[in-house]
């Protein structure tokens, strides 16, 4: 599904944090939402999602405005990954992601057979089977992030926005992270993904949209927006693009600026 935004604006006590953003991630694809400490990253996805309401602007998923669907209608089609929380409820990892199921149950009848199997299989590919049966708060934070993603992948959504998906991971389970992530592209899933680290994103996305201040700064490909001339001024440093020798991606290597 291509994913269309189209001014978006919100603003907190009368700062603007999120600045007239117009940007379409491409469908089936992984976008890199880039940007410094306070760009608006998080901000942008929330308003995506439907958790805060935009002071203007729209959100449209192919022909479906998002901002106008009901809550449970939304998140059949939209799931968000948020930066990890501490667990407060005393939920098992299994119930946890079986949450992600509610938008998908009767109003009655609650979860059925495919419900469960549907959790089960998100389990196995977010690579936290293993801990099925623990309780969520005991986890460590990394182990929780594959708890919910997973809760998301049963939410069989259309669109996945992650906020910083790869924090507490190590490299290892980065790169397992964004091997779930390619396979639900290839599925036709649109993923949009906050990253700071933009060496990622350079291995990783199809995509990538850079904020600054709440506004669109650049957009497009990986080698269109990774370079110097666009980094410099937003990240205030010095930067060198050089290129992987296997991938021929960006690989970019940083100093302070002046």
């Amino acid at each position: 599904m291509s994913l269309h935004l189209d001014h978006l604006a919100w603003s907190v006590g009368g700062r603007m944090i999120v600045d007239g953003v117009d940007c379409t991630p491409p469908r089936g694809a992984l976008t890199g939402l880039l940007g410094p400490n306070g760009a608006g990253k998080s901000s942008l996805l929330r308003l995506v999602a439907g958790v805060t309401a935009p002071d203007d602007g729209g959100v449209r998923l192919d022909d479906v405005d998002l901002l106008a669907l009901g809550r449970r209608e939304r998140a059949r089609r939209v799931a968000l990954v948020e930066q990890d929380s501490a667990a407060q409820a005393p939920l098992t990892v299994r119930d946890a992601v079986l949450l992600g199921r509610t938008p998908h149950g009767s109003r009655w009848g609650g979860l059925g057979a495919h419900d469960h199997e549907v959790a089960d299989s998100a389990l196995r590919e977010a690579g936290a089977e293993a801990f099925a049966h623990r309780l969520l708060a005991t986890l460590s934070g990394g182990e929780r992030q594959r708890v919910h993603l997973a809760r998301a992948l049963a939410q069989e959504p259309e669109l996945l926005l992650l906020d910083e998906p790869t924090n507490h991971l190590d490299v290892h389970a980065q790169l397992d992270t964004f091997a779930v992530v390619h396979r639900l592209t290839a599925r036709g899933v649109t993923v949009v993904a906050a990253l700071h680290d933009l060496n990622l994103a350079a291995q990783a996305c199809d995509h990538v949209v850079l904020l600054a201040e709440g506004r669109v700064v650049a957009a497009g490909s990986v080698g269109e927006v990774l370079r110097p001339e666009v980094l410099e001024p937003v990240y205030r440093v010095r930067c060198v693009v050089l290129e992987h020798p296997e991938t021929g991606r960006p690989v970019l290597t940083f100093s302070p600026a002046g």
